[in-house]
């Protein structure tokens, strides 16, 4: 079954993440600066697209309820060497 990913900004650099799967549902908390996010987007998408593919990518990787309840978008390339450079790719093919 897919998960429903719900991206919310709610200040300058916050998003409230609801990933909804079944009868399940996890909440996060992400933080992301300015700088980061044109950094990462090159400003191809939105600052919440961005933070959507982000779980995209996680949730490829590992379940809705391993992911971090609260944590800085930019953490992801701690954990996955090569998130920053898919998200760029998937970005290019969106050409």
């Amino acid at each position: 079954m897919a998960v429903k990913i719900e991206v919310e900004q709610v200040g300058s650099d916050e998003f409230h993440v609801g990933l909804t799967e079944g009868e399940t549902e996890t909440r996060h908390v992400v933080t992301m600066k300015t700088s980061e996010y044109e950094r990462i987007s090159g400003k191809k998408v939105s600052p919440t697209e961005l933070v959507r593919r982000a779980f995209e990518f996680l949730l490829a990787r590992e379940r809705k309820e391993e992911i971090l309840r609260k944590f800085d978008l930019t953490i992801i390339g701690q954990y996955f060497a090569e998130f920053e450079q898919a998200i760029k790719r998937s970005l290019a093919d969106k050409k």
